[in-house]
This record gives C-alpha cells, sequence and structure tokens, in this order.
C-alpha cells in the first residue's frame, strides 16, 4: 500500500498522462485517507497536552489543510489516469459536479475496470509487469 502511496505522490506527482491501475488508486486513497486521519488525532493529542480541545482541533485541521494541500495535485493526477484507464478524459471529473448523481457515477467509473489492452490514453497498466514487479525495489548504483 505504501509503495503505490510513493509511486503516486513522489514518482508521479503531477502526471496527467496515462493510466492509472485501480489498486494504485485505491491503495493511495487508502493511505491517503489513514494519513489524513492520523493527522487530526495527533493535533488533538497535541491540545490534550496543551490543555485545549480547541486548540487540539484547530492544529489537526491545520496540519489536515497543509497535508491536502500538498496532495491535491498528486491525488487529482491519479484521479484523472484513473478516468484515462476506463477510456475517459479527465474533464469528465467534473461530473461530480451534478447534483446527487454525479458523485455517484464518478465513484462507479473509478470502481470499473479499465479497458483491456491500449486505449488512447496508453498501454493497459496490467500488461506492464516489470514496472509492477519494480516497485517497492532500491535502486543500487
Amino acid at each position: 500500500m505504501i509503495e503505490w502511496y510513493k509511486k503516486v505522490v513522489f514518482e508521479n506527482y503531477a502526471n496527467f498522462k496515462g493510466r492509472a491501475r485501480r489498486s494504485e488508486y485505491w491503495y493511495f486513497a487508502l493511505a491517503n485517507g489513514l494519513i489524513s486521519i492520523l493527522l487530526i488525532v495527533i493535533g488533538a493529542i497535541i491540545g490534550a497536552i496543551f490543555g485545549d480541545a480547541v486548540t487540539g482541533g484547530i492544529i489537526g485541521y491545520a496540519f489536515f489543510g497543509l497535508y491536502t494541500l500538498a496532495t491535491f495535485i498528486p491525488t487529482l493526477a491519479a484521479v484523472v489516469r484513473r478516468l484515462h484507464d476506463v477510456g475517459k478524459s479527465g474533464w469528465f471529473y467534473f461530473i461530480c459536479l451534478v447534483p446527487f448523481i454525479g458523485g455517484i457515477w464518478l465513484l462507479v467509473l473509478l470502481f470499473t475496470e479499465g479497458d483491456s489492452g491500449p486505449n488512447d490514453y496508453g498501454q493497459d497498466p496490467k500488461n506492464n509487469i516489470e514496472e509492477i514487479n519494480e516497485i517497492g525495489k532500491v535502486e543500487l548504483q
């Protein structure tokens, strides 16, 4: 899970080209959510140490806000690459602005299996076994 997170945040920080597998996107989303919750809890603990729950909440949300700001572009890039995997343009992300049904439809697309074989946005990432085997390996020089 952490390897997928590092791949999205460090290797593909602002990469809006290509395709992202479901596992790449959802492991990144899981790690991103866990880190966000952890930052809020740490802020609350800091506030509890200093004796003020309100201050702890503010600190926790400040940590969360800074983290969200730092990971906004890689998150957007991962969503766009995920949409590319199902054959949709990155602009299709704006479907979530349609009240009620838009967010549900976007979620369905994010859960949908990608196109087999190449599409307009690149090669099928499931067929790139070499790249998957390289995740987590340290490059020695």
